[in-house]
């Protein structure tokens, strides 16, 4: 990946604990008041309810848990059991119990995490996982992209409006992974500087300029619809906006 910017580093923001914590009660307070009938709803993700949303973060919180806690130990052990079948069984699985097992079991799960997380300190961070052949810092790092990205496709009222500063040039980093090839993407956040992201080795063929609100273009950059316009152009002509290559796989499917 080649950025005319460095890319946050990966242990920013440093009080990753707190915002983990300040993520996970803004999450558990949207989904506190669902029952049967908004589970059921349909989410802002395709093809899914807000059931199955609830029921992936739950996953991702106790596998990144379990991670932490074999990470101390000086181990690892695979994300999901069963890989990514496995992950998908145990979505449909959890996504058909009733309501009040559903936000038990998100509650638990969320603050379970956000508490292993809380105890993490000096070298521990840097200790190896499994997820993503990455760190215990990856770990809480993609844990923080879940809780505040989840949260707003559950359609209750958070929107990728809600992101903060620092969140956002996070994603700009991470996901310039979903740039396509031959391709720099110049985003002009309103009032803030430029940053440009490239991925792949060589120097692209074509400059695409994104202007537009930050959120807007780090919700664009994350597969969500901008609620505000953005604006593309190359070479000064309007343009639409680029196919992004697939998000990061976290786990892949088995042959």
């Amino acid at each position: 990946m080649n950025t005319s910017q460095p890319a946050a580093p990966e242990n920013l923001p440093d009080n990753l604990p707190e915002r983990l914590a300040d993520a996970g009660r803004e999450l558990l307070a949207a989904a506190a008041a669902l029952d049967e009938a908004t589970l059921a709803a349909p989410s802002v993700l395709p093809g899914w309810n807000r059931a199955f949303v609830i029921a992936h973060v739950e996953g991702v919180a106790r596998a990144m848990t379990r991670q932490v806690e074999y990470a101390a130990r000086g181990e690892k052990i695979e994300f999901y059991d069963d890989g990514f079948d496995g992950r998908n069984r145990d979505i449909e699985r959890r996504a058909q119990r009733p309501a009040a097992e559903q936000l038990e079991g998100l509650t638990d799960a969320v603050t379970g995490a956000v508490a292993v997380f809380a105890g993490v300190t000096g070298s521990e961070w840097d200790a190896r996982i499994a997820y993503r052949d990455g760190t215990v810092r990856d770990g809480a790092l993609a844990l923080w992209r879940e809780l505040v990205i989840h949260a707003s496709d559950l359609d209750l009222g958070r929107t990728p409006l809600d992101w903060d500063t620092t969140f956002c040039h996070y994603l700009f980093g991470f996901l310039a992974a979903r740039v396509p090839d031959g391709v720099a993407l110049k985003l002009q956040p309103l009032g803030e500087q430029p940053r440009t992201l490239s991925n792949g080795p060589g120097t692209p063929a074509r400059t695409i300029v994104v202007t537009g609100l930050l959120q807007d273009i780090a919700a664009w950059l994350a597969g969500r619809k901008p609620l505000g316009g953005l604006n593309a152009t190359a070479a000064a002509d309007g343009v639409a906006l680029p196919e992004l290559l697939p998000w990061p796989a976290a786990v892949a499917p088995r042959p």
